[in-house]
């Protein structure tokens, strides 16, 4: 058999999928045919939900109900609020996603009652409230309400964060990097999550996979990585200095290069936007100036565009989101794009089974214990 070795998988077709295109020459980013451009200057993260998880944008009766039924998913069963309050305040809100994902299908199988497209829905909702009540209630010892009189999920998750209305900046701000975040092809948290559906396993199964593969820095983690790089510095100058200092010896900046886009990651100009937006709003400027500072440099010395990750980071950290809680803001985004594809994999699936080239020892000799030195 005649088989080429790609490290990491670059490069090589896994699969087909009508969800979206990522790299595509000629079409950019789209999620089932629509840009991501239109989608984040005109569309709800709701209506951006709907697309993936039920095939197409919904009408204003579809959108209605839609919202609806995540407004009233919001609650977590005692059970479940039980397991969150016994996670402890030190976990990473990663692992009390990851958690909290394993527990519900444990309490809420899937079912005749709770089928793919119920069970995707009810993540969707819950995931912002699984996350806010084990982090107030650790935090201040309160058992919060998980729902509020916000339709949208942006509003919702940020009404629970803090406590009160958020200010519309922040909404359209989160709710636009949620559209950024939904959905992008076969990165590895989504792979991961269809691998784990192509052994016929259940929808909390290959999502709590997703989860997992999203927590690491070269993943989801890296706005988490972007922030720490970012506010080390004290002024553009003091982050040229130090970025140069960095390259000379060759360290890893997170929040550039990407793995198919070899010119720009066409969300970031996105969010670029966004920062910039919210920094002047807030009469902040000094995370944004710093990030372009690097920006400048990374693409001038090394060829590299930032990608959605770098610039969501001050954006996020000017609505108040805490650093830890960045990815997990990725999780309640891309938990539409990982049910579109469970979805699709279910209904032409084919277990993934690639093969290994081996470097291992020639065939050898079992040797007696007694003989071995």
């Amino acid at each position: 058999m005649n088989v080429t070795y790609s490290p990491g998988l670059e490069g090589v077709i896994a699969g087909e999928t009508a969800i979206s295109t990522v790299g595509k020459e000629g079409m950019g980013l789209n999620y089932r045919g629509y840009s991501i451009y239109d989608l984040a200057e005109h569309a709800g993260f709701e209506e951006v939900a709907h697309l993936l998880i039920h095939g197409r944008l919904p009408n204003r009766d579809e959108l209605d109900a839609f919202r609806t039924r995540l407004i009233t998913m919001r609650v977590l069963p005692e059970g479940l609020r039980h397991v969150l309050e016994q996670l402890p305040p030190t976990a990473h809100p990663m692992d009390v996603l990851r958690t909290g994902c394993s527990a519900l299908g444990a309490m809420e199988p899937e079912s005749a009652g709770h089928n793919q497209y119920g069970v995707a829905e009810r993540l969707v909702a819950s995931f912002p409230a699984m996350l806010l009540y084990w982090h107030h209630f650790h935090k201040t010892g309160e058992r919060i309400a998980t729902k509020s009189p916000e339709k949208g999920l942006a509003g919702h998750f940020l009404a629970l964060l803090h406590g009160k209305t958020p200010d519309d900046l922040a909404r359209q701000l989160v709710n636009a990097s949620l559209i950024l975040y939904a959905e992008h092809e076969f990165n590895a948290s989504t792979f991961s999550a269809r691998v784990t559906a192509s052994t016929l396993s259940d929808f909390y199964s290959a999502v709590t996979s997703a989860i997992g593969t999203l927590r690491g820095p070269l993943h989801g983690g890296a706005n988490e990585e972007a922030m720490k790089l970012i506010t080390r510095f004290k002024s553009p100058e003091e982050a040229e200095n130090g970025i140069y200092e960095m390259l000379e010896r060759k360290e890893k900046i997170m929040g550039f290069g990407h793995r198919v886009y070899k010119k720009a990651d066409p969300r970031s100009a996105v969010i670029k936007e966004w920062s910039r937006r919210i920094s002047e709003a807030s009469g902040n400027m000094l995370l944004y100036q710093v990030s372009e500072r690097i920006e400048n440099i990374l693409q001038k010395e090394k060829g590299l565009y930032p990608n959605l990750d770098f610039y969501s980071a001050s954006a996020y950290h000017l609505c108040g989101i805490p650093t830890a809680m960045f990815t997990p803001v990725f999780v309640f985004a891309r938990i539409c794009g990982w049910s579109a594809h469970i979805i699709e994999q279910r209904a032409a699936n084919r277990l993934y089974r690639p093969i290994a080239n081996y470097i291992g020892p020639e065939p050898m000799p079992y040797v007696a214990i007694e003989e071995r030195t």
